[in-house]
């Protein structure tokens, strides 16, 4: 579907979901300005999109101010894996806060339309399941992944005040975990632990007994998301659930891509990281309602996509 172009700026452009969006974008005919600094975006994500005229790379951390004119923003930078958020936490809670200020209020300046990427880690260790979007959570303030949930419910209220103060068109969206090509083979989310460490032949590592769920949405159906979300009406804000509603047990997953790869690993159990979710599973009926929007992916198909990209990857 073609749509009326636009100039658009996508922070965390060479990131994993960002870099999808940059491609999707283009694809729509838009023009696109990519953000990122590269603490955890990749120039490999995106290297095949420089020659593109209506491309735009800036090399920029979202914590000091950007000037540019543009129609829309997508504020997606933040590292999003516990490994690269709790590196260094208050660069962290800075990406989070100071970024989304600085975004907001260059949202402000120009009156474009911004698209917050929020996360489920919003819920926390959810004590309500699947979690809608009404669910306020549960979550430590001063744990080792507040940092991150804390930094993402803390933008979440700044769009809020933003758009209750200033009238600014926003959309605020929970993604759940998502998986797909252009993940980082370091990043340490279960997926891409997996694949590697299949791939390798190396013990595949479960942490806890496996039986905690995850959900699992491949990148195109959530960049779909995106997108239906940004052309929405404007006094639809969210925030909005955009993830896959078929829960799985990270035993299951190891199971699963076992199988894929052919893998002769073995799986070995570890201690379970503090306050790691045990649940996490999206209640998307206000995106099915809204914007006509779910998954069609299976998990089967969206792991072979990926196994190939890293397969590719290490094969290098």
């Amino acid at each position: 579907m073609k749509h009326t172009p636009r100039k658009i700026l996508v922070t965390g452009g060479g990131g994993f979901l960002g870099s999808h969006l940059c491609e999707r974008l283009l694809d729509d005919g838009h023009d696109v300005i990519c953000v990122d600094n590269f603490f955890t975006g990749s120039r490999r994500n995106i290297l095949h999109l420089m020659d593109n005229p209506y491309f735009e790379l800036i090399r920029h951390d979202v914590t000091f101010p950007l000037y540019v004119e543009v129609d829309e923003i997508y504020n997606l930078a933040c590292p999003a894996s516990p490994i690269h958020y709790q590196y260094n936490p208050v660069k962290t809670i800075k990406t989070n806060v100071h970024g989304a200020i600085n975004m907001l209020g260059l949202a402000k300046r120009i009156r474009a339309r911004i698209f917050q990427a929020s996360t489920s880690e919003v819920y926390g260790d959810p004590s309500v399941h699947p979690q809608p979007e009404g669910y306020w959570g549960h979550v430590n303030p001063i744990g080792i992944r507040s940092c991150y949930d804390e930094g993402k419910r803390c933008a979440e209220t700044l769009f809020f005040d933003y758009y209750r103060q200033h009238r600014l068109q926003i959309k605020v969206g929970r993604i759940f975990n998502t998986y797909g090509p252009k993940m980082h083979p370091d990043d340490g989310r279960v997926v891409s632990n997996f694949i590697v460490q299949a791939l390798k032949n190396e013990p595949i590592t479960i942490y806890g007994d496996g039986s905690q769920t995850r959900s699992f949405c491949y990148v195109d159906d959530l960049i779909e998301g995106f997108v239906r979300f940004m052309a929405s009406p404007d006094d639809f804000t969210g925030p909005v659930n955009l993830g896959n509603p078929n829960e799985f047990t990270i035993l299951e997953l190891a199971r699963r891509i076992l199988d894929l790869t052919g893998s002769r690993s073995e799986i070995v159990f570890k201690d379970l990281p503090a306050d790691d979710p045990r649940q996490r599973q999206p209640d998307i009926r206000l995106a099915r309602e809204r914007l006509g929007w779910e998954p069609k992916v299976p998990l089967a198909d969206g792991l072979s996509r990926t196994i190939a990209y890293f397969e590719g990857l290490l094969g290098e």
